[in-house]
């Protein structure tokens, strides 16, 4: 059986190994040629996904004026994106207004006339998948405020 003191010792050498192991680690990772490359790539992939995460915060569904502002907003933003050819992003947006807009079908019927029909296709496939409403089961579409008034629907 080791006494206190040995068993000390031999804790002492292999934190002594550890905290080595760890410098020598660090040291290979950061004379890494990639090394930089890699950890640039990784902070622009979450400022891309924190500001996507920014841009879906939903207003206060009990505030038609802030439904409507956000509704709105992210109708324009869909189409400064689709000029800029960012596909994408602006179905993102579009989803999001749909998703919080009182009268969703009256929506797509314009926006079925007015978006070529592939960006169409592609808003609604991703329709089934926003998930806006899943985290309060009782909440529907049909209990939100209508966001189309006859003044936001001369805007669109």
């Amino acid at each position: 059986m080791l006494s206190g003191r040995t068993s000390v010792m031999v804790a002492g050498v292999c934190g002594v190994f550890f905290v080595a192991y760890c410098i020598y680690f660090d040291r290979k990772r950061r004379s890494d040629p990639r090394f930089k490359e890699k950890l640039r790539e990784r902070r622009r992939k979450q400022k891309v996904s924190s500001e996507k995460s920014a841009l879906t915060k939903l207003p206060n569904l009990n505030d038609e004026e802030a439904v409507q502002k956000f509704f709105l907003e992210e109708i324009q933003l869909a189409e400064e994106l689709l000029a800029q050819g960012e596909l994408d992003t602006a179905v993102d947006h579009l989803t999001n207004a749909v998703a919080v807009c009182g009268q969703p079908q009256q929506l797509l019927q314009v926006l079925q006339q007015t978006l070529p029909p592939p960006v169409f296709q592609i808003l609604l496939t991703r329709l089934p998948t926003t998930s806006f409403f899943s985290s309060s089961s009782s909440l529907s579409l049909s209990d939100l405020p209508s966001c189309l008034t006859s003044s936001a629907m001369q805007r669109l």
